[in-house]
């Protein structure tokens, strides 16, 4: 059987559909499905973003995001930790409830450098420290002697203070 090749556009179209029924979705399992490299799925991403689709590149894939009605509390903390202690740091949140959403450094060259980790379990982070192992990618607070800011979510309040308060306890925030 003959394999139906589909235009940019068609390709671009069903990508969104299969963002849209589950994601996150890495650019691999995109390419495998459209059957075309990772880079032309790079490129489709862009060009969709262009077009004003709310997908976000994340640690775990592509993300098309949709509104969240449910109603969530929201902080930005200061913490400081080597990179040793990373997957300690965000089990610590996990555990606790709450998401991490992103990573923010203040690079002295480029400004505010933010990425999107955008876990809430602990196989989510075993993922993300498995990812940055596999690569050897680094992280970005090493390029602050370890300080980083992170927005972190939650449904309540409550669960945001008791993260905060183990996170103190174990070291991890930076005292005003």
């Amino acid at each position: 059987m003959e394999e139906i090749k589909l235009t940019g556009e068609q390709r671009r179209e069903k990508l969104l559909v299969w963002l849209r029924e589950s994601s996150p979705l890495t650019g691999s399992e995109l390419a495998r499905r459209a059957s075309v490299s990772r880079q032309v799925i790079v490129q489709d991403m862009t060009l969709l973003k262009a077009k004003n689709h709310a997908i976000l590149a994340t640690s775990q894939g592509y993300i098309y995001l949709t509104e969240n009605k449910e109603p969530r509390s929201e902080r930005i903390i200061a913490c400081k930790h080597d990179p040793s202690r990373t997957e300690e740091e965000l089990l610590l949140l996990v555990d606790y409830g709450v998401s991490v959403d992103d990573v923010i450094i203040e690079h002295p060259v480029y400004g505010q450098l933010t990425a999107l980790i955008r876990v809430s379990t602990r196989s989510e982070v075993y993922e993300f420290i498995e990812r940055i192992t596999a690569t050897g990618a680094s992280y970005l607070s090493e390029l602050t002697d370890g300080i980083h800011l992170h927005t972190i979510s939650a449904p309540d309040e409550e669960r945001i203070e008791k993260a905060c308060a183990a996170l103190q306890k174990a070291g991890f925030l930076v005292e005003d």
